[in-house]
């Protein structure tokens, strides 16, 4: 009984109105009291289902991804933590991540973004997965306020921004502490802060419950104690086997066709889809850089200490990630035409009047092109990431001397 009374009182959205009150979001009085006058005759729903469909478009948010300081329900007072927690709430987006796993590859260190890229698509689909399964609305506004709109799709439990924001800085603290020399206290810091930014940034903006966030970091938590080291044995078959390697792309694309659904369309699958493709494409780049002979074993074991860049280093670096995003964005364009054009060509349909459309309720082909497309592009970008930019990047004399001793 007391856990049932526990998780009532995490879902409200009260408390996300009082933290959004906390970090100086002035809520329009008017809206809240509407909100008590709602909740009184519609107790049953214990104030959270209907009161989300009720309400107009204007009052929950102004539908742009950046939103106005300013709105009818709402007023942003502090500036700061409003551009902190926008900042925050990307750390957990595609934004991050089209830009985060690419550079990691080409000035990091590999065999640590293999691992971390693994468990963040296992992380990351079980909770896109959960989301259509359980199916529970976001925070009901009002009395909260929606300060963004780009996820007000997809449903709040749990809140896969929370489970980002744990699997990847941790587990690149766990993957690094024991293969470079650096102060742990330090890493694990940075790691607490960073998940920290990104959970708070879902409740300020009106994304998710206080019990999503909750929900959302125990089964992160959960999921990496045996996902760390399965994942840690598993790398090195991966990119030697050849067998295990279609095993592991199988398994990506079985994620995506029996993909659960819900009652509505959202994108989670679009994202689920982007994740474990870009996943898959990475292990076949690496192991195409085995097959080929170029990856191999390190000369010394670690642990290594941190080599700071020198003015060169520092050069190529910014060379390398500058002609690997212009490659992405290429790939991601020619990928994007080529599908479209012959997947369009195969069902008999315009091209250009799917790309347009926005009815992936009704228009089955849509969904699957975009699917097709989507596991294409982010395959294909994989490999170029780990295998392709890589070759270019030696033979322009760019390259990172340490890339292909990184298993």
């Amino acid at each position: 009984m007391w856990l049932l009374e526990i998780i009532e009182y995490l879902k409200a959205p009260h408390l996300v109105a009082n933290v959004q009150e906390f970090f100086g979001i002035e809520i329009n009085d008017k809206i809240k009291h509407s909100e008590n006058l709602r909740l009184s005759d519609n107790k049953e729903q214990n104030g959270y289902t209907k009161t989300n469909k009720s309400l107009s478009k204007e009052e929950c948010s102004s539908n742009n991804y950046f939103m106005k300081l300013q709105s009818p329900a709402f007023i942003v007072k502090n500036r700061f933590w409003y551009y902190l927690f926008l900042f925050g709430t990307e750390l957990g987006d595609e934004i991050f991540y089209s830009a985060f796993i690419p550079f990691w590859f080409w000035n990091i260190d590999g065999a640590v973004g293999r691992r971390v890229v693994l468990v963040w698509a296992i992380v990351m689909s079980i909770g896109q997965a959960l989301k259509d399964i359980i199916c529970w609305p976001r925070p009901a506004c009002p009395p909260a306020v929606r300060l963004q709109s780009k996820w007000s799709q997809e449903y709040g439990m749990p809140s896969t921004h929370a489970m980002i924001g744990i699997s990847i800085p941790f587990s690149v603290l766990i993957f690094t502490m024991n293969r470079y020399i650096y102060s742990f206290h330090i890493g694990f810091t940075i790691a607490f802060l960073w998940c920290t930014l990104i959970c708070t940034s879902r409740l300020y903006l009106g994304m998710h419950t206080v019990l999503d966030i909750v929900a959302g970091l125990l089964l992160a938590i959960v999921l990496m104690i045996p996902l760390i080291p399965l994942v840690d044995t598993l790398d090195y078959y991966i990119i030697t086997n050849a067998w295990v390697l279609i095993l592991l792309i199988l398994i990506s694309i079985t994620a995506v066709v029996y993909y659960p659904s819900s009652d509505k369309w959202t994108p989670t699958r679009g994202d689920t889809t982007m994740v474990v493709s870009v996943t898959a494409g990475v292990h076949a780049g690496a192991w195409l850089n085995y097959k080929t002979g170029a990856l191999s074993l390190p000369l010394l074991p670690p642990p290594y200490n941190i080599i700071w860049p020198s003015y060169r280093m520092l050069g190529c670096m910014i060379i390398r990630t500058i002609l690997g995003f212009c490659s992405v964005i290429g790939t991601k364009a020619i990928c994007k035409s080529l599908c479209y054009t012959i997947i369009c060509a195969i069902l008999k349909v315009n091209s250009k009047e799917l790309m347009k459309s926005d009815n992936y309720l009704e228009n089955k082909s849509k969904i699957f092109t975009d699917l097709v497309y989507k596991y294409i592009t982010c395959f294909m970008i994989g490999v170029n990431t780990v295998y392709l930019l890589p070759n270019v990047f030696t033979i322009l004399g760019i390259e990172r001397p340490t890339f292909y001793t990184e298993m």
